[in-house]
């Protein structure tokens, strides 16, 4: 039997195929790529490049990626392929495939900060620590029994360190900027010319996704959830995980083909 390209496990309907108006946004880890035990050793399957670079072109320039990465991790996951991007939960962009990446948010965090974070690392060899400029990643995904606790250190590190938050994840702690999100990434996003006036739409599987969401569905546009946000996210469309995230982008590449 043929497996569902569409569906998600709390039965919501198939998402149409991305329409030309569309203005497509698309988280990466957990929505495009498969969960890894680790960032760095996610696969990116070779076609995925390709239909990728279809669908931008399709929509006229109308996709991007927004991710929690950093935009040089993004660059090199899916090299040679560049496209519009935004990284590190709204903290830097890229508008343009060929354009400049701009930092949004203010100076990087502070070393002491960063310093302190990475102590946490020492608690669990499970325990992984992603540096970024304006952000930071614990992962506790080999270490699920800890997170609570690695929360509450985390809140006490943050004490007295103004303009930064907390957010939870999938196994996954982030500190960043706050007043960033992806959905101040898709505001910036919908001001370029190339996405101006169309549907915006956004696909996620995190609750690192759901200001997107908010910021697609305020807009008039639609929001995707995948795998376990589809259970709680009110929607009518969504996906299984991200196969079927994957095998919608082959059909919609096949037809643009």
């Amino acid at each position: 039997m043929t497996e569902p390209i569409f569906t998600s496990p709390g039965m919501l309907g198939a998402p149409p195929l991305p329409q030309a108006d569309w203005a497509l946004f698309l988280d990466i880890d957990g929505t495009l790529l498969d969960i890894a035990e680790a960032p760095d050793r996610v696969v990116v399957p070779p076609p995925l490049r390709d239909h990728l670079r279809h669908a931008a072109e399709r929509l006229s320039g109308a996709l991007a990626l927004v991710s929690g990465r950093a935009l040089g991790s993004v660059d090199a996951l899916f090299d040679p392929l560049r496209l519009a991007a935004s990284g590190q939960h709204g903290s830097e962009w890229r508008p343009a495939p060929q354009a400049d990446i701009h930092p949004v948010a203010g100076p990087p965090l502070p070393d002491i900060l960063q310093d302190a974070v990475a102590r946490l690392a020492g608690l669990h060899p499970g325990i992984l620590i992603e540096h970024k400029s304006h952000a930071l990643a614990v992962h506790y995904r080999n270490a699920p029994e800890l997170g609570a606790e690695l929360g509450q250190r985390l809140s006490g590190m943050l004490a007295g360190h103004d303009g930064l938050m907390l957010m939870p994840g999938r196994h996954v702690w982030e500190v960043k900027a706050a007043g960033l999100s992806k959905g101040s990434a898709v505001e910036l996003f919908m001001r370029e010319p190339h996405f101006a006036g169309r549907r915006p739409v956004f696909i996620g599987d995190d609750r690192t996704d759901e200001d997107g969401f908010r910021a697609v569905e305020d807009m008039g546009g639609l929001a995707l959830p995948v795998g376990a946000l589809a259970q709680v996210w009110p929607g009518r469309h969504g996906f299984a995980d991200a196969a079927a995230v994957r095998r919608w982008l082959a059909a919609f590449a096949e037809r643009a083909a």
